[in-house]
């Protein structure tokens, strides 16, 4: 069996987290970003998250907030990891790691123009985990865009890292056939709406995943 930490993003229905995760995610991802369809402030995702098994982490994803509104934020929610999606630099995580030294910090790039080694580089000694993304000129994340797979067959960094972007039931067992990422993140790929998941979808996902060898890891 390969492990395989499956992260599900633009949770906002309590019924619905609580079935992602009796299927084994390894994480549920909350939108931390107000002007986004998928947000839900944070006392409404610690009402989530806090039924969760703990081995579940609880992720909530911003977009060039500051400091005290993410410290904020992960106070009241409850959160367990933090997921920067915006243009936050180098110094910026450290200044966040340093304010919160427990949490997880992932930073998420979306590719253009630039390859993902090169972009990642900086960042390796002060997140603990990198997640690529599909660019879009607008949106940060849920797009349903898919990046060049090919282009990352070489991509092997020290940390771990989510392979995002337009991954869904249909294309995982290619996107995973392609690279060796330690995670997925999904989000629209599992949806009938923003923050509206099919929970059939995640289903299959699971079981096809399990059917061809992959054991979704939680935990550490």
């Amino acid at each position: 069996m390969t492990t395989l930490r499956v992260k599900i993003c633009g949770i906002t229905q309590a019924d619905q987290g609580a079935a992602i995760a009796q299927m084994g995610a390894s994480a549920l991802g909350f939108i931390c970003v107000p002007d986004s369809p998928r947000y839900i402030p944070p006392k409404q995702i610690r009402a989530i998250a806090e039924p969760l098994p703990p081995a579940v982490a609880r992720v909530g994803v911003f977009v060039n907030a500051d400091l005290d509104t993410i410290k904020d934020v992960a106070s009241i929610a409850g959160l367990t990891a933090i997921q920067l999606h915006g243009d936050e630099s180098k110094d910026f995580c450290q200044r966040l790691r340093d304010r919160l030294p427990t949490m997880k910090l992932i930073k998420a790039m979306q590719l253009h123009d630039v390859d993902a080694q090169t972009m990642t580089q900086p960042y390796l000694d002060v997140v603990d985990t990198l997640l690529l993304d599909a660019y879009h000129p607008t949106l940060r994340g849920g797009t349903g865009h898919a990046l060049n797979w090919d282009a990352l067959r070489h991509f092997h960094p020290p940390i771990p890292w989510f392979l995002a972007g337009g991954i869904n039931p249909n294309n995982v067992l290619e996107a995973l056939g392609t690279l060796s990422p330690n995670g997925i993140d999904l989000s629209s790929g599992v949806e009938r709406a923003p923050g509206d998941k099919a929970i059939d979808q995640v289903a299959l996902l699971f079981s096809r995943l399990t059917l061809h060898g992959y054991q979704c890891r939680r935990g550490k």
